[in-house]
């Protein structure tokens, strides 16, 4: 089985955007629940998945005597991510590996962070086993776990629920992934032994968030998901076009309403 079905669509232009764009959204809110942890400021930190290092320089300044480790399979990703941290020096690195086989010894992390990654990707109660293995007892778990049918939009006359709902629904189907894995990451943590587990959201709205920086998650997804989900899915190309600019229309009307919960999945491993 293909392990990176999306490679293509990560590797894309419009994904080094997407990312400046959703961390943009989502930091603000998902630092609260990081500091809520009350995590010592040294610990151990893998990034997992870090692709550009969005997050990684801020997982740094968040605790500042931490080190931490970004992993990822994309090499230009990582070239960027490393000449954007540059100042940090050696307390935060940058390398290369899957999020199937790190090659990390067992409880190394005292947190482990995987954004953005698990929608992505076949058999992810594989890549949750490795991330636990890596993660010290008494070390926190921190997953970004996306979920496409957790996004509502306003007043649209083209059916926005309907093209969320089965768009990447038929996308995760025919590429073995799991587009809606925001709810079953519960139940895939619990299958692995894991208790003490937390489940917030973060709230991606026009009232939270910039409405230019919403709409800069929708243009990436545009430029980069729909020759994709029209090929996957019962959409045509100019139907997913249509979709896309009809809510972009919507976000950046200043009487439009939209919202994306973004579940944020927390344990503590035993």
């Amino acid at each position: 089985m293909e392990l990176n079905p999306q490679k293509q669509q990560m590797a894309d232009e419009s994904m080094v955007r997407n990312l400046a764009a959703q961390v943009e959204a989502i930091w603000p809110q998902e630092r609260e629940l990081l500091a809520r942890h009350r995590l010592p400021e040294d610990v151990a930190i893998l990034d997992a998945g870090c692709g550009t290092g969005e997050a990684t320089g801020r997982l740094a300044d968040l605790f500042p005597r931490s080190t931490v480790l970004g992993v990822d399979v994309l090499e230009a990703h990582l070239d960027l991510a490393r000449r954007r941290h540059a100042a940090l020096g050696d307390r935060v690195r940058f390398e290369a590996g899957s999020i199937f086989e790190l090659r990390l010894p067992d409880h190394t992390f005292d947190l482990v962070a995987c954004r953005h990654v698990l929608q992505s990707i076949p058999r992810p109660e594989r890549a949750l086993a490795e991330l636990v293995r890596v993660t010290k007892p008494g070390g926190r778990l921190h997953l970004i776990a996306e979920d496409y049918g957790m996004i509502h939009f306003a007043g649209s006359r083209l059916g926005a629920d309907a093209f969320w709902a089965e768009g990447p629904a038929s996308f995760g189907a025919r590429t073995g992934t799991d587009m809606r894995i925001g709810r079953s990451t519960f139940g895939l943590l619990r299958a692995l032994g894991l208790g003490s587990l937390t489940i917030d959201y973060v709230v991606v709205d026009t009232l939270r968030v910039p409405r230019g920086t919403f709409a800069a998650i929708w243009e990436a997804w545009r430029d980069g998901y729909t020759d994709v989900l029209a090929a996957h899915s019962r959409f045509t190309r100019e139907e997913v076009l249509a979709h896309f600019e009809e809510q972009l229309a919507i976000l950046r009307d200043p009487d439009g309403y939209a919202v994306w919960l973004v579940p944020v999945v927390g344990a503590v491993v035993g």
